[in-house]
């Protein structure tokens, strides 16, 4: 077996959440909690891609840092691709209402790498030296920390004002709004879908600690060196 095809099941792995979380973050979540609105701080996309980061870590523990690297390189191109040519494909087909212009989804595609990158490098890199520790500690604080700058990367560069060097603004995005839909603060609309986003993020990051534990428990891979 050749050493591509050996770690081919991650790639293939985190391609298929990659496409599927840029699919379903076209797709608001419906309900009301509260008085809060889900359709207003999250999209079903934000269910998905935090697996990514359980294909990162499982493919660290079995093969080590460097694999993970190229698995997450995989997952780069992935996502920049997908953001480029999803939501116009999804608009064709009328699956979405709304369609986007090129140069912003040049400047969603650019968000999109540069959080995915920066978040899957820095969970190989915190993983890697928590590696030889109890087994939750290495996945969960890689993840965790993944997951804030992958949230803080994605939202500022897409939506910020201070980014509009990189494509046309979101005016709706930039609109004052209660934070959350619920309390009494207003901020940009923007942070708010930010924060649901993370929230989400968070926890799917201490459920996939159970399928890492049941897959990871079958290898008995040592430390690698970076």
């Amino acid at each position: 077996m050749t050493s591509f095809s050996r770690y081919l099941p991650f790639v293939v792995a985190m391609a298929l959440v990659v496409v599927a979380s840029n699919i379903l973050v076209q797709f608001p979540m419906q309900g009301q909690i509260g008085g809060l609105s889900l359709a207003d701080v999250l999209t079903w996309g934000a269910f998905t891609y935090p697996f990514s980061f359980l294909v990162t870590d499982l493919a660290n523990r079995r093969y080590g840092p460097a694999v993970a690297r190229r698995i997450v390189f995989v997952g780069f191109m992935t996502a920049v691709v997908c953001s480029i040519l999803v939501p116009p494909f999804l608009f064709r087909h009328g699956l979405i209402e709304f369609d986007t212009a090129a140069s912003r989804l040049a400047r969603i595609a650019a968000a999109s790498g540069a959080a995915f990158l920066t978040a899957q490098l820095l969970d190989v890199t915190v993983f890697n030296r928590l590696r030889r520790q109890s087994w939750w500690r290495a996945p969960i604080i890689g993840t965790l920390v993944g997951s804030v700058f992958d949230t803080l990367v994605f939202f500022s560069i897409a939506f910020s004002a201070a980014f509009a060097f990189a494509g046309p603004n979101d005016s709706f995005a930039l609109e004052t709004a209660p934070l959350m839909g619920v309390f009494h603060v207003d901020t940009m609309r923007w942070v708010s879908w930010a924060l649901g986003d993370l929230s989400v993020k968070l926890i799917i990051a201490v459920v996939a600690l159970i399928p890492y534990r049941l897959l990871a428990a079958r290898w008995s891979q040592p430390a690698l060196a970076a």
